[in-house]
């Protein structure tokens, strides 16, 4: 990510007012033949123009009009370990990032790897998600969006991070148990099935389905295309006007 700089900014402005105030002289020494009088027309519209601009920006910076507020939402992906989540986060991230706006993709697994030792009894589950929600809050306190995908299997906690977000949308990434399976690249599944994982969700742990999800997403009828338009229509509908 880049950020522009008061150097570049000030360099930038410094060269172009170079380059303007050149073909001021360059102009009026053509079309009248007096270098003097060239160089008196590029002086003064430097100045003119600075001192014009700063009032022009000051005058705007108080007109509303055209102003565009966006606030910062928080895209919450939830359903079966391997029910397409962080694909399909991943994927609307990408577009939403097109727009322009301040925007943080969060993950279950990179948080694990920030946030070691966190089990998966139903309290300990409950509580590293909390912690997501105020890692969310604080983004949103500071004007950033958020696209977070976890399993999130529990109803209370979900109901958490609705309370402690602002514009949180439930995305319900609805996947059968079947094809999640056949989709277990991992092993992790039959390392379930076979007593291997504990408290593994959607084996020997349960997947409260969401009661009423913003958004539901079924992977068995839905292409990763379809099912990312979807999304990022409801989110430029409702946020980005």
């Amino acid at each position: 990510m880049y950020i522009e700089t008061s150097k570049r900014s000030l360099i930038k402005g410094v060269s172009w007012r170079f380059v303007a105030t050149t073909t001021t002289i360059i102009i009026v020494y053509v079309f009248f033949g007096r270098l003097d009088l060239a160089i008196a027309a590029g002086v003064l519209e430097t100045f003119a123009k600075i001192f014009l601009y700063f009032f022009h920006e000051r005058i705007w910076q108080r007109i509303k009009f055209g102003r565009q507020r966006i606030d910062p939402f928080n895209l919450w992906f939830t359903g079966l370990p391997l029910s397409g989540k962080t694909t399909l986060a991943d994927a609307v991230f990408s577009e939403l990032k097109k727009s322009d706006i301040p925007l943080e993709r969060i993950d279950s697994k990179d948080i694990r790897d920030v946030i070691p030792n966190v089990g998966f009894e139903r309290e300990e589950r409950h509580r590293h998600l909390t912690r997501v929600g105020h890692l969310i809050k604080t983004l949103q306190n500071n004007s950033v969006s958020s696209i977070a995908s976890f399993v999130s299997p529990y109803k209370e906690s979900r109901q958490v991070i609705n309370d402690m977000t602002n514009n949180y949308v439930e995305v319900y990434v609805k996947t059968s148990l079947e094809t999640c399976k056949q989709r277990d690249y991992k092993g992790v599944y039959q390392k379930a099935l076979s007593g291997e994982l504990k408290n593994f969700t959607g084996i020997s742990d349960v997947y409260d389905n969401p009661e009423s999800p913003h958004i539901i997403i079924d992977t068995d009828t839905q292409s990763i295309e379809q099912a990312t338009a979807t999304i990022v229509q409801f989110v430029k509908k409702h946020y980005m006007p």
